[in-house]
């Protein structure tokens, strides 16, 4: 029976994305959760974010469209120029096929936070060297001299630990600090790509993304008031989406290849001392 799915599987991932979307029983799929008048800006999209990604055209297209719409559910974009999430391909090694994992970029869980209305504040910081005065996990009070002088010299810097905090409405406070050590260990633990090496993963690409995108994971779901989109995008993050809408966290299973995702896009350096939202 195995060998059976295994094969339909590969003949139906023969088919192009573009050509797969228009099968009616897709369409319906689509139709149910996107709405007739969405379908087509959501067909496009999909299209459009494999198109620029050769390693994508390889994964399944069901796994491609279980993540899309996962996304379409949170109300956040698939252009990867958003970074709001990402369909990162893998190998499936038990299958033999590729697949596309869902995973949650730092700013859709900042989206998905701002639109339950509990935050007050939120802000997530590398921190870099020769700026970190200390740290008391105990009270969760911070002192850091930020180089304000020179945003470009920072952006060089070594980074040393990541800062990550938030304020409710209801004035409860929470804040973290990981060194760069205790990252590093946290990565090697949860990623077999990274414990690899070999140059494709997120994690290599953009250590300082991935850990911020950590850090406001383990604060918002430690501490935070989850709202159900929230709760639904974290428990999916580095999930394959079955057609089910079951969720395989192939990563955590077997060691995997990861293929070569789009480059996250360059952006202007921030000023740290601003929070995210919520006012400096």
């Amino acid at each position: 029976m195995a060998s059976v799915s295994n094969s339909l599987t590969k003949a139906n991932q023969k088919m192009g994305m573009a050509a797969y979307l228009t099968q009616d029983a897709v369409k319906q799929q689509i139709n149910n959760i996107v709405g007739g008048k969405n379908g087509t800006r959501f067909i496009t999209s999909i299209v459009s974010a494999v198109q620029t990604n050769p390693a994508l055209q390889e994964c399944t297209n069901q796994s491609i469209l279980s993540a899309a719409l996962l996304g379409e559910t949170l109300n956040l974009s698939p252009s990867p120029q958003l970074s709001y999430f990402y369909m990162v391909p893998f190998n499936d090694t038990k299958r033999g096929v590729k697949v596309a994992q869902f995973q949650i970029g730092y700013k859709g869980l900042i989206q998905l936070a701002i639109r339950s209305g509990q935050y007050k504040k939120i802000n997530v910081l590398s921190i870099k060297k020769g700026e970190l005065e200390y740290f008391d996990p105990l009270n969760e009070e911070i002192k850091v001299k930020l180089m304000v002088d020179d945003w470009n010299a920072r952006e060089q810097a070594e980074t040393i630990g990541y800062y990550a905090m938030f304020e409710l409405t209801n004035g409860f406070q929470k804040a973290m600090y990981w060194s760069k050590e205790q990252m590093e260990h946290h990565a090697i633990t949860y990623s077999q790509g990274y414990k690899a090496k070999k140059g494709y993963t997120f994690w290599e690409k953009s250590f300082d993304r991935m850990a911020e995108k950590t850090m406001l994971k383990q604060l918002l779901s430690r501490w935070g008031i989850m709202s159900t989109e929230l709760q639904q995008a974290i428990d999916a993050d580095e999930a394959v989406i079955n057609e089910d809408g079951s969720m395989n966290y192939v990563e955590t299973e077997e060691v995997i290849d990861v293929q070569p995702a789009p480059e996250p896009v360059k952006e202007a350096p921030a000023n740290p001392a601003d929070t995210l939202f919520g006012g400096k």
